[in-house]
This record gives structure tokens, sequence and C-alpha cells, in this order.
């Protein structure tokens, strides 16, 4: 079950978004991270080159940009509303407040700081160790709401797993007529869980 953050926006006035709109930047102070209300938003990394590399689609009810927040670090990854957003900025008196009131609040956030590590880390892992239709598989997996729907682009795909913009079509092709998934505008939605997980933990 996703976890519940309301309390973080108690007494806040979220900020609206416009897709495109820039939620924070990569290499920035990171005096407060944000509570995702409505839309979607994308994180990602930013090369000195200018090639971005997609870390994360974030729904309603996603934190953004806690990691860097907690360690005191300039931003390692920026945000941008995909879609209309609305999303409440959370402090460091605006936490000690909810923390006191919500105690209850605090394994929680850090089992989050956790998957967040982790995440990271298997974007680290995929790259160096396996094949680009295996880590499209486990991105696929790991981004389905409930109903199975992953709202992304092939570009975005392609850029959260190091892959081609083709690469991805072909694969996604792939899938589709093996009855794994069926595609729709700047959607899928996954119709064989099990075949997808035992592909992404396949060999080479």
């Amino acid at each position: 079950m996703k976890q519940d953050w309301a309390p973080l926006a108690e007494g806040r006035q979220p900020r609206a978004f416009a897709p495109g709109q820039m939620i924070y930047l990569q290499g920035t102070e990171a005096d407060g991270f944000f509570y995702l209300l409505e839309g979607t938003a994308k994180s990602y990394i930013s090369s000195p080159e200018g090639s971005e590399r997609l870390l994360a689609l974030h729904a309603p009810g996603d934190l953004m940009g806690e990691a860097s927040f907690f360690d005191q670090c300039p931003r390692v990854s920026s945000a941008v509303a995909v879609t209309p957003c609305r999303a409440v900025r959370i402090d460091r008196s605006q936490l000690d407040r909810v923390f006191q009131a919500h105690p209850e609040l605090a394994f929680p956030m850090l089992r989050y700081l956790a998957r967040t590590v982790r995440m990271l880390s298997g974007h680290v892992d995929d790259i160096s160790f396996h094949p680009a239709d295996r880590r499209l598989a486990g991105l696929l997996l790991s981004r389905a709401d409930g109903h199975g729907l992953v709202r992304a682009t092939h570009e975005e795909l392609g850029s959260a797993v190091g892959a081609s913009r083709v690469t991805v079509s072909r694969t996604l092709s792939r899938f589709t007529g093996l009855g794994w998934i069926e595609t729709g505008y700047r959607s899928l939605r996954l119709l064989d869980r099990t075949a997808l997980e035992d592909f992404s933990l396949s060999g080479p």
C-alpha cells in the first residue's frame, strides 16, 4: 500500500506547475523537497554534454527531491512537470512540525529514502550488466500503476534505460507480438507481468 503523506501538506499552499515548467534544477541548493498532489512529473540527470537520463516518472502521492534535501548536498537531478501539476514544497521547519505531530511517519520516510537509493543503484546496475531489452522489461514492471498502466513516451523510456528510441520501439513491438503488453498514445499497459518478470531476470 502506498504511503499517505497528506500530513506533509498541512497548512501549506500547493504550487501549480505548467507542462514543461521546472520544479527544481540539478546542481542547486536542496533547501526543500516536494510532495506531488496532482499530475505527472519526471526527474532526470543531465550530463555536461547536454544529454539526459530519466530517473523516474512521478505520480500523485510521490515525494521528489528528498534525497538531496536530507544529505544537504546540491541536487543531483532536475524535475519537470510533464502534465499540469500541483505540488507542496516541504522545508526543514515544516518537516520538523510534521514529525512532532506525526512521529509515525519517520520510519516510512526512511524506507522511502532507502527505496530512492535502491532505485539509483539499480540504474547503475542496469547500465553495467543487463541488455537493453531486459532493462526495459524491468523498467515497465517498476513504473506500472495498479492497473498495469505505464505513461511514458518511447523517448522517455529510452532515456531511462540508456537505449535509443529505435531500440525501445523495436523491443515494445516484440513485447506486443508476444502478448505481454498493449500500446496506446504515450502509454502502454502490461498484460502478462509474469512473462515480463521472467524475461527481465533471465540471462543474456
